[in-house]
């Protein structure tokens, strides 16, 4: 199957030249008056070497039949996360850099998405979103009335993000992990 440039996304699985890759970082560019293009972080799942690509936006990429399952995280030892199968109760143990900066959005019993191509686990995919608590964040200043004014904030997963002025320690936010980037405050 294949897709357009502009559809890749962080963990999709793509073929180029014989070797399978995993996006691992992607960004969408369109300079001025040139054309678009996207620039991806691939790592090659042979050698396990990383390099960075660029493709036109409208060029064709091929993308492997992979297979999703459902897992849940269970705990980290080290530099492995344990992961369960949701149905069989097997687990899966990925190394850290198999899983990457996923592991910011993850908490215990966290959902992901294991893809496998050949019986053999590829790589995970986060849900889009993620609710995590502020652990820490400066006051908000009162009178601050400028907009977009934003404040960091560190979440239970160390995770640092952008919050809006009246977003204080122990509320629950909503956190895009295709961006990672605040949503909106949950209830």
């Amino acid at each position: 199957m294949n897709i357009k440039a502009s559809d890749i996304r962080r963990g999709m699985i793509i073929h180029m030249e014989g070797v399978n890759y995993v996006v691992t970082d992607f960004a969408h560019r369109t300079p001025g008056n040139l054309r678009a293009f996207v620039q991806a972080k691939l790592k090659n799942m042979n050698s396990g070497s990383t390099n960075e690509k660029r493709f036109r936006s409208d060029e064709q990429i091929e993308v492997p039949f992979v297979e999703s399952r459902e897992f849940e995280y269970i705990y980290s030892s080290g530099d492995e996360h344990v992961f369960m199968d949701s149905e069989t109760f097997d687990q899966i143990t990925f190394p850290a850099d198999m899983v990457g900066s996923s592991m910011e959005y993850l908490l215990p019993n966290t959902k992901v998405l294991v893809k496998f191509i050949d019986d053999k686990a590829a790589s995970i995919e986060v849900p889009a979103s993620v609710d995590l608590i502020v652990t820490d964040t400066p006051p908000s200043l009162k009178g601050a009335t400028a907009t977009n004014q934003y404040k960091d904030a560190t979440l239970e997963t160390g995770l640092k993000v952008q919050v809006p002025p009246f977003i204080g320690p122990g509320e629950k936010i909503r956190i895009d992990t295709r961006t990672g980037e605040y949503v909106e405050r949950v209830k």
